[in-house]
């Protein structure tokens, strides 16, 4: 088995990893809707895009749920982010997403990072 090339990883430094990285892009960040997430985006101080996710238990109860929210932005965020600038990204689900199939998530997430190339 062959190991992926680091394009198509999910390296560590392409991750919003403290409290302090969640802050500074909830603090002053551009805002795309769509009907079951929100993205939250700033400039990063890096030169690549970074995500964080936020998918509370008060929009979604089930782990399993917010599990399978978040494994489709990953990979969506994996396959496109050398096209994408030097955003800070977050990921918010709201409710509706619980009960969205992942075809339906995986077309928004992907309309939602298009608008920002």
């Amino acid at each position: 088995m062959t190991a992926a090339p680091a394009v198509q990883t999910f390296p560590r430094h392409v991750r919003l990893l403290t409290g302090a990285d969640y802050q500074r892009v909830f603090e002053d960040a551009g805002r795309q809707r769509g009907r079951h997430l929100t993205l939250l985006y700033r400039p990063a101080e890096g030169a690549e895009a970074r995500l964080g996710l936020a998918v509370g238990k008060r929009h979604v109860r089930r782990a399993c749920d917010r599990n399978r929210i978040k494994r489709i932005v990953r990979e969506a965020f994996r396959q496109c982010r050398t096209d994408l600038p030097a955003l800070d990204l977050i990921v918010l689900a709201r409710g509706s997403a619980v009960t969205a199939d992942r075809h339906a998530l995986r077309a928004e997430i992907d309309r939602l990072l298009e608008r920002l190339q």
